[in-house]
């Protein structure tokens, strides 16, 4: 398979730049696996094509405002992104610009509790940065960083991003992004469906563009993920009962299959994945995925094709534009069923 495979034409008007509200009141394209055909509802249809033996599976990671604009002692701006914690305050970072950043180089912030320096040598956008801080980081970032909105949301983040660029049940934080199939749930919408929650925090390279020759030879970046007993314990119930998993969004998906593979059932465990999801996969625990249309070339559009099958997500992906469907993170959604 070549990277050029999963490649799409989309009109850039339909990148969505703003989030649908109500949440729930965004579109959904269910794709019907076995019939090959769709309906084209509202998300907050979703319980009509659901039943009571189904079990959702939900990520609740949070993410945090882990994006900060710095400047140098010259003045010149630097964009930083946090990626995770190496130990004690010594951070993986995405600089831009940071090639050229020299070890040593400092960076200041707004916060007079936060400064930053650059640890290792230049070469690579991704640095090893040192976080100066007094008192509590989390609070420190929520009062100066910036909500780490996708480039293609061309536009500065606001306040309210804060919420809309966040699930409702996210609890656990550690994402550098969104798991943006969850946006479009109400408190009301999951009363009237069956859901567990599971956790793992989404990664820089979740959503990088694989760039080899052959899509098999692309590397998944790992990323921790947790499932605590009573989903464990909620997934094996519905599933002895002839129920459907159905995943919510390709983060829940790859940690599931993970865990069967690992443990050969689902059952609590913890740990990091770096499953790469591809056509040709065999799934052995979900049995629908919800998820929003994804960007070309990537392993989450070449999840979607493996579990659809990869002339239906073309097929639907044509769809979806011909009826102006919203793409990306603050887009709309698909029920693959």
């Amino acid at each position: 398979m070549r990277p050029e495979d999963f490649d799409y034409k989309l009109p850039e008007h339909l990148i969505a730049q703003y989030p649908h509200k109500p949440r729930d009141g965004s579109r959904l394209m269910v794709a019907h696996r076995q019939s090959r055909s769709w309906d084209h509802v509202c998300f907050a249809d979703l319980p009509r094509f659901t039943s009571d033996r189904d079990l959702l599976v939900l990520n609740d990671s949070e993410v945090l405002p882990i994006r900060l604009l710095t400047r140098k002692d010259t003045g010149g701006r630097v964009e930083i992104l946090l990626l995770r914690c190496l130990q004690g305050n010594l951070w993986e970072a995405l600089l831009k610009p940071g090639r050229r950043l020299r070890s040593g180089t400092r960076l200041m912030t707004d916060s007079t509790s936060l400064a930053v320096q650059v640890m290792d040598g230049a070469g690579s956008a991704i640095r090893q940065i040192r976080l100066d801080f007094q008192g509590n980081l989390q609070e420190i970032l929520e009062e100066v960083g910036h909500s780490p909105l996708p480039p293609y949301i061309q536009r500065a983040d606001a306040l309210q991003d804060r919420g809309s660029y966040q699930t409702i049940y996210a609890t656990k934080p550690g994402s550098v992004a969104a798991p943006t199939a969850g946006l479009h749930f109400t408190p009301e919408l999951l009363s009237r469906l069956n859901h567990c929650k599971i956790t793992l925090h989404v990664g820089y390279g979740t959503f990088q563009p694989i760039v080899t020759e052959r899509a098999e030879n692309h590397r998944m970046h790992p990323e921790f993920y947790e499932i605590p007993e009573e989903s464990a314990s909620l997934l094996r119930q519905h599933r002895r009962a002839g129920g459907k998993v159905i995943a919510v969004g390709t983060t829940t998906t790859r940690v599931l299959e993970h865990v069967r593979r690992k443990r050969g059932e689902v059952v609590a465990d913890r740990g990091w994945t770096d499953l790469f999801v591809k056509p040709g996969f065999e799934f052995q625990v979900v049995n629908g995925l919800i998820t929003n249309f994804h960007l070309p070339r990537t392993s989450l559009l070449m999840l979607v094709a493996a579990f659809a099958g990869k002339q239906l997500m073309e097929e639907s992906y044509r769809e979806a534009i011909a009826r102006s469907y919203r793409f990306y993170s603050y887009g709309d959604a698909m029920f693959i069923d």
